[in-house]
């Protein structure tokens, strides 16, 4: 598995930074004006209404219970675990979920490792396993201050990690997306692999939570 664009960093500092936040970019005039222009669009037979319905179905689909079905499967299924290690993107055809011809590294969480995912240059994600990615994902602030310091950062998210556990960043890029499978918890014997993956969260297939 190639690490060529992951980060680690240990240093840990006290001075001011810029808070991790997602900004509020929602619009009702946005949301009237995208509704007009589909139908005059429709209208003028550049698309179908059927397209638009089956577009907006393809990404409905787009959602992290994506992911979280995929860590569930590997927690419970060695050999589909292996295959997600070596080859994340043919481990999400397997179970149908297509992620558009991009590689897909899913790293590991461990006691020792701690694994977390930015986009420094944009917001490169994979959408198809995690849905639309969030606004502070997006943010100037995230992208710089978690490769500077992640420590920090995972702290403003709830998620301390111990001095014991390295903590890795990896940057995505146009050409590759990560994706982390968090560390099983102990307590989880005998669930099931629908109930394991109801535990999992988005912030923690991006690496920001333990779970």
């Amino acid at each position: 598995m190639s690490h060529a664009h992951s980060h680690d960093h240990h240093h840990d500092h006290d001075h001011d930074h810029a808070p991790i936040e997602a900004e509020d970019t929602s619009s009702s005039d946005t949301a009237i004006l995208a509704d007009a222009l589909r139908m005059v669009l429709i209208e003028k037979g550049i698309f179908t209404a059927a397209e638009v319905q089956d577009q907006l179905t393809l990404m409905e689909g787009r959602s992290d219970r994506n992911g979280a079905a995929m860590i569930a499967r590997a927690w419970v299924d060695a050999d589909y675990r292996d295959a997600l290690l070596a080859d994340g993107a043919a481990a999400a055809q397997a179970l149908g979920y297509d992620t558009k011809g991009t590689p897909l590294i899913v790293l590991e969480n461990t006691a020792k490792v701690h694994n977390v995912v930015v986009c420094t240059l944009c917001s490169c994600y994979p959408v198809t396993l995690l849905g639309p990615s969030p606004e502070w994902y997006k943010s100037k602030a995230y992208r710089g201050r978690v490769v500077r310091d992640p420590r920090s950062v995972l702290r403003e998210f709830g998620t301390e990690i111990g001095p014991d556990r390295e903590v890795r960043v990896h940057d995505s890029t146009a050409d590759m997306r990560y994706m982390i499978m968090p560390k099983r918890p102990k307590d989880s014997a005998g669930m099931t692999e629908e109930a394991l993956a109801g535990l999992i969260t988005r912030n923690g297939l991006i690496g920001v939570a333990e779970l």
